[in-house]
C-alpha cells in the first residue's frame, strides 16, 4: 500500500454483527486522497436516491486522510459522511481531536457502518481487533458520561466517538461527539441521528501501529521551517480561540443578531469574546492531534446560576448562535448552553437557529405560551437553557425544533417559512452573506447546504492571501465580478484540506498549495503539480454535486433565504444584498456546468467521472 495509509477500510454490518476488510487501492487513494473524497465515493456507490437517511441502508462513513496520524501540522482530523436526515441530501461533517489518528494507528484508514443493530451496541476497535459490545447500560447517558464509561470498559487511553440522548431520540440536528469533556463535534447535518437510528451508541478506538512515511527527514525539515511561522501567525487563536475575532466580526456586520434581523450588538460581542473568556472562565486550551496552535477552549464555572460547567467551551460559531443570535450577552450562560449541547449531542449552530426561530414565532403569535411551556423572550438565558433541555430530550416544543428550522417552519406554516433561515435544509452558520458576497455564493452552492467551511472565502477577504491560486492580495468582500471563479477555486482547494485531513486554520499561517504538495510528497511519495493537486479537489466537488443531482437538486435549490436577499437591516453595514444570480451564472460557467447547475458530460469525462455521471443520468452533452 502507498506510504501514508494504513491500507485497510473496515466494514461493519450491525445487523449480522460481522466485519470485513477491504484493501484501499492506490488508484482510489490517488483520485480522492481520503476524508471527504473517499467518503463521498463510498456514499455515492452504496446509497441511491431512495435511501432513507434513517434507514438501515444508509452508510455512516468515518474516514481519515493520508496526513492523519502523522507529524503534518494541524492534521488531527477525520471526516464523517452519510445521507443527511436533516436535509435529505449529501451530508458531511469534519471533526478534530484524537479519534482519527487512533483509528489509523489501529490499522484502518476508514470505518463504514451499515444496517441496524437489534439492540444498543458499541464498537471497540484496537490494533486489528473489532468487538461488538452491548450498550444497553449506556443508552440514555449523555456524551460525557458515555465517554467515561466506555474508556473505563476498554482502555483509558482510547478515543471515543459517541452520541447523546438527542441522537438516540433521532433529533435531526443531533451531532456525533468525540473526546469526552473536550467536546470535539461532528456537528452539522444531523449525523448523530444516523448513528442513533442504527442503535450505535459509541465507537472506541485505540492504536499503536506506526504509519509508513515516504520521507521522514524532509517532513521534519519542513515542520521546523514552517512551525514557528504558524505559531506566530496563529497566536491570537492560541490566546483567545476562534471567538477572539467576535468584536471585529460584529463591526463588519458579519455577526448573526436576533435571527439575522439586527446589524449591531457591540457590547454583547465584547462580552462574548475570546478576550472576555480569557479574563473570566478560561481554564485551559485544547490541542487536537498534531496541533501547535491550541485554539480549543476549556472553561470552568464553579459557582453562580450556571454552575457547574467544566470542559470544552464555546467556539465562535456556538458563542454567536447561542449568544448574539438570541440577544444573550451573558458568557457564563452561553458556556452552560454550549455544555448542554455537547452533553445531549446537539449541533450548537442549529440549536441557536431553531431557538431564534421559536422566539420569533412566539412573538408573531404562531407559538403559544402553553405550547412553549414558558414565555419565549430575546436575551433571556433561562429560555435558551430550557429550550436546549427540551430539544435534547425531545419534550414538548423541543420535538418539533429538533427536526430543524425547515421542518419546524413547514409544521407551523404560513409566515413561519419566511423566517426559518436555511439553505437546502441546513441552518445558516454564524457568518452573514450580506457582509461577504462570496459567503452568499458559497452557502448557495455548498453540497451540504449553508456552509462557510466548504470555501472559507471570508478569511481571504480579511487577512489571508493565496498567490499560488491567483489571489496575492486580500479580496474585496463586496465584489461581484470574479466571485464565481473565486468561490469555485476555494471550494476545490478546501476539498483537499477535507480529504488530506488538514485544519483550515493553516491558511492563517499562510500555508500555500506548495506546502501541501511538499507534505504530500513527504508522506506518500507522490510528486503532484499544482494543476494535478487542484484537479483532485475539483473531482471531489463535482462528485458531491452529482450526489445531489441524482436526488433531483439543481439551480433551483442554489439559493439563499429571502431575509438575506431582501432585508438590509443585517450585515454588510446595512447596505449590501448579495447579487446571487449574477454570481451563480459565472460560477456555473467556470465550473463547466449547465445553466441549471448540472455538471456537463465533457467536464465529467475530464475528471474521470463518466460512470458516476451515468448514475445521475448524464450520458452525453445536452442538446
Amino acid at each position: 500500500m502507498t506510504y501514508g495509509y494504513a491500507g485497510k477500510i473496515l466494514w461493519v454490518d450491525l445487523s449480522l454483527k460481522k466485519v470485513r476488510l477491504s484493501e484501499l487501492d492506490d488508484e482510489l487513494a490517488r483520485k480522492y486522497f481520503g476524508g471527504t473524497g473517499i467518503g463521498t465515493k463510498i456514499l455515492y456507490d452504496f446509497t441511491t436516491p431512495k435511501t432513507d437517511p434513517l434507514g438501515p441502508e444508509n452508510h455512516l462513513i468515518f474516514m481519515t486522510g493520508p496526513f492523519t496520524g502523522t507529524k503534518v501540522p494541524l492534521s488531527g482530523r477525520h471526516h464523517v459522511v452519510a445521507r443527511s436526515p436533516l436535509t435529505n441530501i449529501y451530508g458531511e461533517s469534519d471533526v478534530g481531536g484524537e479519534w482519527g489518528a487512533q483509528l489509523k494507528k489501529a490499522g484502518y484508514d476508514g470505518l463504514v457502518v451499515f444496517n441496524t443493530s437489534d439492540k444498543p451496541v458499541y464498537l471497540w476497535v484496537s490494533d486489528g481487533v473489532v468487538e461488538f459490545r452491548d450498550a444497553s447500560h449506556l443508552w440514555g447517558l449523555d456524551t460525557y458520561e458515555c465517554d467515561e464509561a466506555v474508556r473505563r470498559e476498554t482502555d483509558t487511553r482510547a478515543s471515543v466517538s459517541c452520541i447523546g440522548p438527542a441522537g438516540e431520540r433521532l433529533a435531526r440536528i443531533s451531532a456525533i461527539m468525540s473526546e469526552g469533556k473536550d467536546g470535539r463535534t461532528a456537528g452539522r447535518c444531523g449525523l448523530g441521528a444516523v448513528m442513533g437510528s442504527k442503535k450505535l451508541k459509541a465507537i472506541a478506538v485505540r492504536g499503536d501501529k506506526p504509519l509508513p512515511i515516504a520521507d521522514y527527514d524532509d517532513l521534519d525539515k519542513s515542520i521546523k521551517e514552517l512551525g514557528p511561522i504558524l505559531v506566530k501567525r496563529g497566536s491570537r487563536f492560541r490566546d483567545y480561540g476562534t471567538s477572539g475575532g467576535m468584536p471585529v466580526i460584529e463591526q463588519l456586520g458579519d455577526l448573526p443578531i436576533k435571527n439575522w434581523v439586527l446589524g449591531s450588538f457591540t457590547k454583547g460581542a465584547e462580552e462574548l469574546s475570546g478576550q472576555r473568556m480569557a479574563e473570566t472562565v478560561l481554564s485551559g486550551r485544547y490541542y487536537c492531534y498534531s496541533c501547535i496552535l491550541g485554539c480549543g477552549r476549556t472553561v470552568k464555572i464553579e459557582e453562580g446560576a450556571y454552575a457547574p460547567v467544566e470542559g470544552g467551551g464555546p467556539e465562535y460559531e456556538s458563542a454567536a448562535m447561542l449568544g448574539a443570535n438570541l440577544l444573550v450577552d451573558d458568557l457564563k450562560a452561553v458556556c452552560k448552553a454550549n455544555e448542554l449541547c455537547n452533553r445531549y449531542g446537539l449541533d450548537a449552530i442549529s440549536i441557536g437557529a431553531v431557538i431564534a426561530f421559536a422566539i420569533e414565532a412566539y412573538e408573531r403569535g404562531l407559538i403559544s405560551k402553553a405550547e412553549a411551556g414558558l414565555e419565549l423572550r430575546w436575551g433571556d438565558p433561562n429560555v435558551v437553557i430550557d429550550m436546549v433541555h427540551k430539544i435534547g430530550r425531545r419534550e414538548g416544543l423541543g420535538w418539533m425544533l429538533g427536526e430543524g428550522v425547515k421542518r419546524a417552519g413547514e409544521s407551523l406554516g404560513g409566515l413561519a417559512l419566511e423566517f426559518a433561515l436555511h439553505v437546502k435544509g441546513l441552518e445558516l452558520p454564524a457568518h452573514d452573506p450580506r457582509a461577504h458576497n462570496s459567503v452568499g455564493l458559497g452557502y448557495a452552492t455548498s453540497s451540504r447546504g449553508a456552509c462557510h467551511n466548504q470555501a472559507c472565502s471570508h478569511i481571504f477577504e480579511r487577512i489571508c492571501v493565496l498567490p499560488e491560486l491567483g489571489y496575492p492580495e486580500v479580496q474585496d468582500r463586496f465584489a461581484v465580478k470574479g466571485n464565481g471563479v473565486f468561490v469555485a477555486k476555494l471550494q476545490d482547494y478546501m476539498a483537499l484540506f477535507d480529504s488530506l485531513k488538514l485544519c483550515k486554520f493553516l491558511v492563517v499561517g499562510n500555508v500555500q498549495p506548495s506546502h501541501i504538495r511538499r507534505w504530500l510528497k513527504d508522506v506518500t511519495g507522490w510528486d503532484l503539480s499544482l494543476e494535478e493537486l487542484m484537479k483532485v479537489g475539483e473531482r471531489i466537488t463535482n462528485l458531491k454535486r452529482l450526489y445531489n443531482v441524482r436526488i433531483g437538486l439543481s439551480r433551483l435549490h442554489d439559493t439563499l433565504p429571502l431575509r438575506i436577499l431582501t432585508l438590509k437591516k443585517g450585515g454588510g453595514a446595512g447596505q449590501n444584498l448579495p447579487p446571487l444570480n449574477e454570481m451563480l451564472s459565472e460560477y456555473y460557467e467556470y465550473r463547466g456546468w449547465s445553466e441549471f447547475g448540472i455538471p456537463t458530460y465533457s467536464k465529467l469525462r475530464e475528471l474521470g467521472l463518466e460512470e458516476e455521471g451515468k448514475k445521475a443520468g448524464i450520458y452525453r452533452e445536452e442538446g
